[in-house]
């Protein structure tokens, strides 16, 4: 029996082979084969959407107490600039799905997250979601449209209810907690289960066989290939 075809996406751009979340990892992740990009967001003091993990620059400044000018100055291992959400979309291949994960983001800023998914090359392709399900909740609360999903990082035994509470259609689950238990309980909720972050062709290989619905990994060519050959 042939599974559905899962996803391929790029954690943080193809961010095995470039500096995570920069503009080149998310132009490379495309030409590496991936399906969808992952990219991490903040929100600065005036509502500027960043991409960036750490809530920290450096190690020295909060980006949640820093302005749109302030973080501009800043320079990533490779040189560029921290990018904007804004920038990010413009140069990812307009074919590729998008997931934004919001790290965080003040409720007065929520209608400017959207606004930027609205102006993008590919609106009808992202989707947002969080480890805070607060956030979640918001935005489609102000958004009905918009596609969500909540990070985990512990088994649920009730996956239906988080996914309830906050509205959403996606699991974002950590690796070391998914079985197939847990796939057709979301399944049978309508969700999808995305699994990160896989790196290992022979995990990869594990979970498409257990009915994942998307592969977030750093190296999207091994994803690639190994989502191609079980889809023959």
């Amino acid at each position: 029996m042939t599974l559905p075809r899962a996803l391929v996406i790029a954690h943080r751009g193809a961010s095995g082979y470039e500096v995570e979340n920069s503009l080149a990892a998310f132009r490379a992740a495309g030409p590496a084969g991936a399906d969808a990009v992952e990219l991490d967001i903040h929100a600065t003091a005036d509502g500027a959407l960043v991409v960036h993990h750490d809530e920290m620059l450096d190690g020295t400044h909060h980006i949640a107490h820093c302005t749109a000018k302030q973080v501009a100055g800043f320079r990533l291992e490779n040189g560029e600039p921290v990018p904007t959400l804004a920038e990010a979309l413009a140069v990812i291949e307009k074919t590729l799905k998008v997931f934004v994960e919001v790290k965080s983001l003040a409720p007065q800023f929520d209608e400017r997250l959207c606004n930027v998914l609205d102006q993008g090359p590919n609106p009808a392709g992202y989707a947002v979601h969080s480890f805070d399900h607060r956030i979640v909740r918001r935005l489609v609360s102000k958004r009905p449209g918009l596609r969500c999903g909540v990070l985990s990082a512990s088994y649920l035994f009730r996956p239906t209810a988080v996914l309830d509470d906050a509205a959403a259609r996606d699991l974002w689950q950590e690796r070391t907690v998914v079985d197939a238990d847990l796939v057709t309980a979301v399944h049978q909720a309508g969700g999808r289960l995305f699994v990160w972050t896989v790196d290992r062709a022979d995990e990869m290989r594990h979970f498409l066989s257990i009915g994942v619905d998307g592969i977030c990994t750093n190296l999207p060519d091994i994803g690639r290939r190994v989502v191609d050959s079980n889809s023959q």
